[in-house]
């Protein structure tokens, strides 16, 4: 049996390296979740918005809402049917998938604020203790310098 080639197995080796990785598995969650949260929102849509909705109409049902448009091309074909209703349902769902992005996105970006505010006061407080520390060695580089010089000139 022919044995593969050096590259292939450093193509498996480094694919490996690259599925074990935490990013890999964090986009694996995060598929998994959007698909959870996906089938929510839909059932939401669907079970929830859009009988109400349909109600509010005039007693309707959204998803059988449909235009008829009469085949004048082929007339022994049955009509082209639009539904409308199922694109209307479409639309709140994005909209609803949309807005909570929105606020996800928004509470990532608030995160981020705190963070990296939390990060400058840390660099600043560094920075000030960093500088006290850089005084007291010149003071001890200073003493020594002129502890030499007086043992030299003695």
């Amino acid at each position: 049996m022919p044995r593969c080639c050096g590259g292939c197995f450093n193509l498996c080796k480094e694919f490996k390296a690259f599925a074990l990785r935490g990013n890999m598995f964090d986009l694996a969650v995060g598929i998994i979740i959007g698909t959870a949260f996906s089938s929510v929102v839909q059932s939401l849509v669907d079970d929830i918005i859009t009988p109400p909705l349909g109600l509010l109409i005039g007693g309707v049902d959204l998803v059988n809402l449909t235009a008829s448009i009469p085949n004048f091309v082929y007339q022994n074909q049955p009509a082209v049917v639009i539904r409308y209703g199922r694109f209307i349902q479409r639309i709140i769902y994005l909209l609803l998938v949309a807005l909570a992005l929105f606020f996800i996105i928004k509470l990532i970006n608030k995160l981020h604020k705190v963070a990296s505010k939390k990060k400058v006061a840390v660099e600043q407080m560094v920075v000030k203790e960093f500088s006290d520390e850089v005084k007291v060695l010149h003071q001890i580089r200073d003493l020594l310098a002129q502890k030499t010089i007086h043992s030299h000139q003695q």
